[in-house]
């Protein structure tokens, strides 16, 4: 089953990112008050999906009014290659195009190749014609990743 994701599902979503190798958490962006902030600016759009009678994948979703954008997406070891992982992406995509937003982006780690061979194999377009940049405004914010 496939639902749009709340705060409430806040702890089991931070555990099964925890247990996702390669997944980049954000000390501040990835908190609960962090997270809580992303889902009240973009209701209805991140998705979480339940088997078992717990919660085996997630999307963070949301725009900014011109372009959708795919975060923390990932589907527990072993639940894939069930189809979890598209109903996710295609119940967020929808509630992206009832938004009026008609493009979504994501980012993938180039280390990350389950999940780079999933974006490929679901049709995503692989940029090569531009170039990509961040800068931290707050120092505090740290990446670590799921080793």
């Amino acid at each position: 089953m496939v639902r749009a994701m709340t705060i409430e599902d806040y702890d089991e979503v931070l555990q099964l990112w925890h247990r996702i190798q390669g997944l980049g958490i954000r000390s501040i962006d990835d908190s609960r008050e962090g997270v809580a902030r992303f889902l009240n600016r973009n209701p209805g759009l991140s998705v979480v999906a339940q088997e078992d009678g717990k919660i085996v994948g997630s999307i963070l979703c949301g725009h900014d009014g011109r372009r959708g954008c795919f975060y923390h997406v990932c589907v527990e070891e072993g639940y894939r290659h069930r189809g979890i992982g598209t109903k996710m992406a295609d119940t967020a995509m929808e509630a992206l195009k009832k938004e009026k937003i008609n493009k979504v982006t994501l980012i993938a780690f180039r280390r990350n190749e389950i999940g780079n061979l999933f974006w490929n194999k679901e049709g995503f377009a692989y940029r090569t014609d531009l170039n990509y940049y961040d800068m931290s405004l707050n120092e505090e914010n740290v990446t670590t990743f799921v080793e």
